[in-house]
């Protein structure tokens, strides 16, 4: 059977030449044609991501064409004028496949509103709220390395499209014959018949307009605050660079090396900013500039990492502390100014750092918590706005550098992630503070919450496998204890159980159904194992708590060394 699609894409797939190269190398390959042609590729919430190359198992012309046609029967199915919003990033494949999708969209008689270059993933939501579009498209692959790219598919609200709409789009799908089904017209023609529509200026700049009504404090002078910022290679350089030269950041400097859109990545093979090694470029700048701040961007600008100079050197941060140093300063901030609303709303993940609950109690803000996915965010600022009660919204992160204030996208943005770091670190600065002491002054009044991330790599057939077999070894002979601590509540998101240990008493869990395992310890600790969504990767999530630095560094250890021995692999 395998054979036999190989067989079949060697003899249809002429669409791209690179394809054709691709087949014929690997046609004594059986392990090669194997892995390409095993299975297809997922189709999910997240859409599609994969290895672009040949094969129903890789990204690629059909395979992306195979999902907009799926996509298309879908809009025409709840609208009688569908539309759709396509951005894309700077990955290999990327422009080639925003195009197909137009005209496969464009000849199912869809409208399609296409930016004219690269975007960043937010500014995709924007436009599909702006233009009300039935669903979008932004061709990404997000921190991925270079051999990677993905279609995010996107609902009529702005968030990533929904399981229901998901499950539809690919009931279509399965019924595609990518080689005799999939409907096209030429790019050029749809422009000039109008079916086809370049996303204009005045959109970008209502845009912009929109992330700068988030800034807090709009009297700081923000010239005095010294940034070395890199886009990685990726979309964020011309709109993050925009935002600050609205906002009066001028003392920027940009990494010459990761400043150009560029698939290949190469000085950051994975062009995440969660990784040390993806500031490499940034630090040797910094060396030479000396700024306050150094900050970068992911590929398609929907996530922002920071360093910050401190004792003569440059100090990383993570998404959980700097998620909690914006919760902090908006709300502060905010109440000082008299802008808070009467009754705060933010919204964190299941695996997001627990010192925000502490936060936000001093603030009488809301806190919700929602399993791991920007959308879930999303989706909550969706039903703020349904009751009447968007205004209540402040702000929204997860721990992989991902935040949002205001509601005109429903996905992270690093652009007004950026900008409010920026003014954050200015605001302290005035004190003769930087973010690592505001961030020590967070722990000693809440408690030291550490938390770290660690993934396991199971790429292929077999670790796709791997993967789904410990999680239900695990399911079956959940640990009662963790590094050291009884575990008290012991939660499985795939079954929406609850277990509380101490009382004995079930609950469901009230979220959305997921593949997820939490362990919540007796000092207020916890740990959760989850499959990547998006990679094939398994991933344990600790967050430790303790009353100096040290004492939760060394429970946080000893969370991860003994996940690390309960997944076994």
């Amino acid at each position: 059977m395998i054979r036999e699609q190989y067989e079949n894409w060697l003899e249809n797939a002429t669409l791209d030449p690179d394809l054709r190269k691709e087949l014929y190398a690997i046609k004594d390959d059986e392990n090669a044609i194997n892995d390409a042609f095993y299975t297809e590729l997922s189709f999910g919430t997240g859409g599609l991501r994969g290895v672009i190359g040949a094969g129903t198992n890789r990204m690629n012309v059909y395979t992306v064409g195979k999902a907009t046609q799926g996509l298309s029967e879908y809009v025409k199915s709840v609208s009688d004028k569908p539309s759709v919003a396509i951005a894309y990033d700077s990955r290999n494949k990327s422009e080639t496949f925003a195009r197909l999708s137009a005209e496969v969209l464009a000849a199912n008689g869809v409208k399609v509103y296409i930016y004219k270059e690269l975007m960043p993933t937010p500014m995709l939501s924007y436009a599909v709220r702006y233009f009300g579009c039935d669903s979008g498209i932004v061709i990404t692959a997000s921190h991925n390395p270079a051999k990677y790219n993905g279609y995010k598919a996107y609902g009529s609200d702005g968030c990533q499209m929904g399981p229901k709409t998901a499950d539809y789009v690919l009931s279509i799908m399965n019924k595609i014959d990518v080689f005799k089904d999939i409907k096209r017209i030429d790019f050029e023609d749809g422009l000039k018949s109008g079916i086809i529509e370049y996303i204009g200026d005045d959109v970008i700049e209502s845009y912009f307009d929109e992330v700068e009504k988030c800034r807090v404090n709009t009297g700081l002078d923000l010239s005095k605050i010294k940034i070395v910022y890199t886009p990685l290679n990726g979309t964020g350089n011309k709109p993050v660079r925009k935002i600050f030269e609205r906002i009066g950041a001028t003392d920027v400097t940009v990494v010459k090396e990761q400043e150009l859109p560029d698939g290949n990545f190469p000085t950051a093979p994975y062009p995440n900013p969660e990784i040390k090694e993806a500031f490499a470029c940034a630090f040797k700048t910094a060396r030479e500039v000396n700024p306050d701040l150094i900050i970068a961007t992911d590929p398609d600008a929907d996530r922002a990492g920071i360093a910050v100079r401190y004792n003569g050197d440059y100090r990383l941060m993570s998404g959980n502390d700097v998620g909690a140093l914006l919760l902090e300063y908006i709300l502060k901030c905010r109440k000082t100014l008299g802008t808070l609303p009467e009754r705060p709303f933010a919204v964190k993940t299941i695996v997001s750092t627990e010192i925000c609950k502490k936060i936000a109690a001093d603030y009488g803000c809301e806190l919700k918590e929602v399993l791991t996915g920007f959308k879930f965010i999303g989706e909550q600022i969706g039903i703020l706005e349904s009751n009447g009660e968007q205004g209540r919204y402040v702000f929204g992160f997860e721990e992989s550098y991902g935040y949002l204030a205001g509601p005109y996208v429903r996905d992270k943005d690093a652009v007004v992630a950026s900008m409010l770091i920026c003014e954050m670190a200015a605001y302290y600065k005035e004190q003769n503070l930087n973010l690592i002491d505001v961030l020590g002054a967070l722990y000693k009044k809440y408690g030291y919450y550490l938390c770290t991330q660690k993934s396991f790599v199971c790429e292929g057939q077999s670790g796709m496998r791997l993967i789904a077999d410990t999680m239900e070894r695990i399911r079956a002979d959940a640990p009662r204890s963790i590094a050291g601590k009884d575990v008290i509540t012991y939660k499985d998101f795939k079954t929406s159980v609850s277990v509380n240990y101490v009382t004995g008493k079930t609950e469901n869990v009230d979220l959305p159904k997921s593949n997820v395992l939490g362990f919540y310890l007796s000092d207020g600790s916890l740990l959760i194992i989850r499959p990547s969504g998006t990679e094939p990767k398994i991933k344990l999530y600790a967050c430790a708590v303790g009353e100096d630095e040290k004492a939760a560094d060394q429970m946080r250890d000893r969370i991860i060394e003994d996940g690390t021995k309960i997944l076994a692999i």
